[in-house]
């Protein structure tokens, strides 16, 4: 198979890079931009480790080609971790307990996000509905539900 031009901003800045057609979203991040906070997980789009946005929505990166994102825009926890968008987020996670093993974290992290963004005051059934595409072996979710919550509430009272 012949490798393919693409050029994509990731996390702000411009990549050009040439791929297989057939390399998913997730193995570029992680192999070509070393990007390893996006997890592979089950490689079917169910577990939501892979998630990242493209183009300001989540997407799961394991489902995506790289070459289907020519001219696009790609978010990666790195970058919502780096740009401080996330910080008060991370910080509930880590003081709600809601990290333990982490491989589902950076998955959380961007759906949490997505979810504060599109409804910033989400009840508990809300998060839970949004987080049920990402799974988490180890922590029963109520941590992390927790940690959302907390940080929806606290986003309010900084926005008053």
């Amino acid at each position: 198979m012949t490798p393919v031009a693409i050029s994509l901003e990731v996390n702000g800045e411009r990549v050009d890079a040439h791929v297989l057609p057939r390399l998913n979203l997730a193995d570029f991040l992680r192999e070509h931009l070393k990007l390893t906070g996006t997890h592979v997980g089950c490689e079917h789009g169910v577990c939501g480790a892979c998630t990242v946005r493209v183009n300001g929505e989540i997407v799961r990166s394991c489902l995506i080609l790289a070459a289907q994102v020519e001219q696009g825009s790609v978010e990666t926890i790195e970058g919502l971790s780096d740009s401080g968008e996330i910080g008060d987020l991370q910080a509930a996670f880590r003081d709600r307990n809601a990290l333990q093993c982490g491989f589902c974290t950076p998955g959380m992290l961007m759906a949490a996000q997505d979810l504060l963004k599109q409804s910033p005051e989400p009840d508990r059934e809300q998060i839970r509905d949004h987080l049920s595409g990402n799974y988490c072996r180890c922590t029963g979710y109520q941590a992390i539900i927790d940690a959302i919550e907390t940080t929806a509430r606290s986003r309010v009272v900084r926005a008053l």
